[in-house]
């Protein structure tokens, strides 16, 4: 059919008045579902069905590589692995300095010694007269494994899941996938089973070369399973239990025996590490299937008995720790420190753990979002980037840190604590230039100590977060003096209460002392050039860099920032070719052993692969070091701390850096917080309020509708001209039609 022009404009009318119905349904339709729907759900990101149940909600921002306990080792790891198994001893939560109490064991191991001919001698002997160690410990009974299908068993109690043809485990994608799971009790023989994992030639273990100094007969158990996997098919499964360790023993069902070379007391901090929690073999047949999808493994689904289980690992959106429900449950502390008490951190005294259902860990790569959803109450807790740190934190007058007016009145608690952790530059006491213990050397490093303000750096770079180091021993380890006793008085001096570092007019007398007269070799007539490797990168690169060229040009010294990738920056370490560096160490147990052996001689990273980057070498620190790593703490031990820390003060292998400090946010819904350092399993402490929580997130995010009712308004407003031309054409054309009738 032909169009005609009346055709036409009848559509342009049709069309000019839908478009304007349909703007008005639209905006009657948005307004009154926003007005019938729940508000605070327009941008909540979690379902509305989780708005009061008991879930705590975190990030992660990069998937642990490792939750095998037998490798994992890194503090992103550690989080999960920590609170999904049951290592022998766990720290008390709230007692300061560090109490190691029973986790996994019955109680607290019953340690004995022995002398060479196996005849029991008293914990007061000296370590000459100990040459090994036994270790007794008793496993609580009535443990249960988590729900897993290694655990599942058929009609017949058989292993349904276990010795498939790898036909059928091409059928599971993930470990949800098996229909059944099961449980058994834990006993002593999965804890001596972790053990000899640690030598198991396919895992490498970063604790092996360690523990094979001290555990007897580990050494030799590693090497008979090496051979035995040699002999064996690549696939094969190799059984751990065809050999024993010397010494390491199953005595009975809930008890088992470690024995050390020598005495070493530090060895009970390793039993509260992932390392030694215990491991069924059930789980190591299930996995190591041949077949067996790559995502169904230890390391990306541990089996334990704590007080969580990871139910979800979604590496690129969510990982998900729920209630273990065979968890036997544990009581909340009734003891803590002066002032736990009214802080609220014994109001759940005796109750049982945990007290948090399920916690979501959504995957957040940027700061400023996680930030964003902090405040909105998406997430429960949160620590402070540079980027936020001025909105949050105050600093008063008098020095205090408190938090901003803003985030104060969201009930927003700060919690802040000195890291068990040391950053330093150190110097290459190998290098002709740094190194060496002569008194021009000394001098020089107490120069360029004075010269690199610690205090500053602290203060620009982390936003004052951290003190500055006067040793190697942070505080809450033991041996750590504060106060002036504890100043080091190379580079500081005690001043109105407080040490203050030396003027740089006393750095520069001393680098005159030492042969650099306003920063020239006396000798060579040259300036006087330092090197300092470093791995700096990002966008801080270049001003850190600068800062410490700063820094020594204060005393006139010129300072070459040489920024390297990390393989490289480690092999000028291992090679002893680094002049001066930048590491830090976080304690893995909280003994001064853990710190002084960095500066141990025959630990050389140079000379003997290990972790003493300075390559400092002391006979009066070594000797001194002996007598310390292996006591008791004691006033005697305490002597002997005080002697070590007054010799490197004075040889100086390191220009003493700075303790980082922690400061973390917690809503107000968000109770039994305190920070611990060593403690890693903290979660079944902590509890939260949902119905808070809930409460406050109506409040903060209650949508604001005016934007779009103007935007809809704007919209009408805008149809409105072609309504109107529309409406005055229509009128032309009925008068037109009008004359044209009446002609």
């Amino acid at each position: 059919m032909p169009v005609t022009s009346e055709m036409t404009a009848g559509r342009v009318r049709l069309v000019t008045m839908t478009a304007l119905r349909d703007a008005i349904l639209a905006t009657l339709l948005i307004l009154s579902g926003i007005a019938g729907c729940d508000e605070a759900a327009l941008n909540n990101p979690y379902p509305a069905r989780e708005r009061s149940e008991n879930i705590m909600y975190s990030f992660f921002s990069e998937r642990p590589k490792h939750l095998d306990p037998v490798q994992s080792y890194f503090s992103n790891e550690i989080r999960f692995t920590a609170q999904i198994y049951m290592t022998p001893l766990q720290y008390h939560y709230l007692k300061r300095p560090y109490q190691l109490v029973p986790f996994g064991a019955a109680a607290m191991p019953e340690v004995t010694y022995y002398d060479s001919n196996g005849a029991l001698v008293s914990a007061r002997a000296s370590s000459a007269q100990i040459a090994y160690s036994r270790y007794e410990i008793t496993v609580r009974p009535g443990v249960y494994y988590q729900p897993h299908a290694a655990f599942a068993v058929d009609e017949n109690a058989q292993a349904r899941y276990i010795g498939l043809p790898q036909t059928r485990l091409a059928q599971y994608r993930s470990l949800s996938d098996f229909e059944h799971t099961g449980t058994r009790e834990l006993v002593a023989a999965d804890y001596v089973y972790q053990i000899k994992r640690l030598a198991h030639p396919a895992l490498h273990s970063p604790i092996f070369g360690l523990m094979n100094g001290y555990i007897i007969g580990l050494d030799e158990y590693a090497k008979e399973l090496a051979a035995f996997a040699e002999s064996v098919s690549k696939d094969a499964y190799l059984d751990l239990d065809r050999f024993d360790i010397a010494g390491v023993k199953v005595l009975d069902r809930y008890r088992y025996v470690i024995e050390i070379r020598g005495k070493y007391p530090q060895f009970l901090y390793w039993l509260a590490m992932p390392f030694f929690a215990p491991v069924p073999h059930e789980a190591e047949r299930f996995y190591r299937q041949p077949g067996m999808p790559a995502n169904i493994s230890l390391d990306w689904y541990p089996v334990g008995s704590g007080p969580y289980m990871l139910s979800i690992n979604d590496p690129h959106r969510m990982m998900v720790l729920e209630r273990n429900p065979n968890f036997i449950g544990e009581s909340y502390p009734s003891t803590g420190e002066a002032g736990d008490r009214q802080s609220g951190l014994l109001d759940d005294a005796g109750k049982l753990m945990p007290f948090i259902d399920k916690v979501v860990y959504n995957l957040e790569k940027e700061s400023i979002p996680y930030w964003n959803k902090f405040l909105q109450g998406y997430y429960d807790l949160s620590a402070i980037s540079s980027d936020s740190f001025d909105q949050t934190v105050a600093v008063s007058a008098n020095g205090e840190v408190g938090l901003t007016d803003e985030i104060s009145e969201r009930g927003i608690k700060l919690h802040t604590s000195v890291a068990a952790s040391t950053i330093y530059l150190g110097f290459n006491m190998l290098d002709p230039l740094v190194g060496g213990l002569d008194e021009r050397s000394r001098k020089l490093r107490h120069a360029v100590s004075i010269a690199v303000d610690m205090e500053e750096l602290i203060s620009i770079f982390r936003n004052g977060r951290g003190i500055a180091a006067q040793s190697p021993l942070p505080p809450g380890i033991y041996g750590y003096r504060s106060g002036e006793e504890g100043m080091n008085p190379y580079v500081y001096e005690w001043l109105d209460g407080r040490p203050r570092r030396k003027p740089i007019a006393y750095a520069k007398k001393l680098l005159e002392e030492a042969g650099y007269p306003h920063g020239i070799d006396a000798e060579t007539g040259k300036p006087l050039t330092l090197f300092l490797d470093t791995t700096l990168v990002g966008p801080e690169a270049k001003s850190r860099a600068d800062w410490f060229t700063k820094q020594l040009r204060k005393i006139d010294v010129q300072l070459v920032v040489r920024a390297t990738d990390l393989n490289r920056y480690q092999e000028k370490l291992r090679n002893g070719t680094a002049q001066l560096y930048i590491l830090g160490w976080n304690a893995d147990y909280p003994d001064p052993e853990n710190f002084m052996f960095l500066l141990h001689g025959p630990q050389s990273r140079a000379r003997g692969s290990g972790e003493n980057a300075s390559n400092y070498t002391s006979p009066e620190f070594d000797s001194l070091f002996e007598q310390m790593r292996n006591m008791h703490n004691s006033p005697r031990r305490q002597e002997i701390i005080d002697r070590m820390v007054k010799v490197v003060q004075r040889d100086a292998p390191w220009a003493f850096g700075f303790h980082p400090a922690d400061y973390n946010l917690a809503h107000g819904w968000v109770h039994n917080i305190k920070p611990n350092t060593m403690a890693n399993n903290e979660l079944k402490y902590q509890r939260i309020d949902p119905t808070l929580r809930e409460r406050r997130r109506d409040q903060w995010n209650t949508p604001v509708l005016a934007p779009l009712l103007i935007v809809t308004l704007l919209a009408i407003g805008g149809l409105a001209p072609a309504v109107i031309a529309w409406r005055q054409r229509e009128r032309g054309r009925a008068g037109d039609t009008s004359v044209r009738a009446a002609e």
